[in-house]
């Protein structure tokens, strides 16, 4: 009779395996819907750069290069590529939400999971794609790739860094203040941070050039976004039901 009359119990907070089994599960899904993203979308300005590439004039004592393997071969590999990078994610993913899981919003594990692939989309790719936005293979110096590689994961740590910080600045709020005012300081603080690193951050040191359309680059960085777009959202979305469902079934 109790057990009729007594409500659901609360759900403990699922164990570090339980979060890595499901966010290899999500990032598995995450890398193929990347990779079929890549396939349909991303695909069609690569061919347009490389077309754009291939026709320019051969430099004094420079030929174009052979390529080891075919188109065909590259994009499979790419494909194969970007479910391999969602794994290794994936296990930072389940590290994070593990070690934050407390501090995340959202009232259920699957709020909490795709709050924190929200901001993993919003703080690894859609950040560093404002600064630097991608470029197809017809763009970019190749004496540059130091320099522009070292401005990028320099930029991408910084924005780490601040997303960190407003995190633990938001424990030190006082505890009375409504969860109104701590969001708006929150939100505050970080477009703050975001702001200054995008405005101080070094330049891309690369022009764009002229035989490259600028139609043919923004479909290109636009279909790059979505790709990555996609990879968190699938992240996060079956991630945060594979935990729910198990809380739903620990609690029942």
């Amino acid at each position: 009779m109790s057990s009729l009359t007594a409500g659901p119990r609360i759900a403990a907070a699922p164990s570090f395996a339980v979060v890595l089994r499901a966010t290899l599960l999500g990032a598995a899904a995450a890398g193929l819907v990347a990779a079929l993203v890549s396939w349909l979308l991303v695909e069609i300005p690569i061919r347009s750069a490389l077309a754009i590439e291939a026709g320019r004039p051969e430099e004094p004592g420079h030929g174009h290069s052979e390529e080891l393997f075919d188109r065909s071969t590259q994009v499979i590999g790419g494909m194969l590529a970007a479910v391999l990078v969602a794994l290794v994610l994936g296990v930072v993913f389940a590290v994070v939400f593990a070690r934050l899981r407390p501090r995340l919003p959202g009232r259920t594990d699957f709020g909490r999971a795709v709050a924190l692939a929200m901001a993993g989309f919003v703080v690894i790719s859609l950040l560093p794609g404002i600064k630097y936005p991608a470029n197809p293979p017809a763009v970019g110096d190749p004496a540059t790739v130091d320099t522009r590689t070292f401005y990028y994961l320099s930029f991408l740590v910084a924005a780490i860094l601040v997303t960190l910080a407003v995190l633990a600045l938001r424990q030190r709020l006082p505890s009375g203040w409504p969860a109104s005012w701590t969001t708006s300081v929150s939100a505050l603080l970080v477009i703050t941070g975001y702001a200054l690193l995008v405005g101080f951050w070094p330049a891309n040191p690369d022009d764009i050039p002229a035989d490259v359309p600028a139609a043919l680059i923004w479909q290109f960085r636009l279909t790059s976004l979505a790709q990555l777009a996609a990879l968190w959202a699938t992240l996060g979305l079956v991630t945060g039901l594979i935990l729910e469902r198990r809380t739903s079934g620990a609690s029942t």
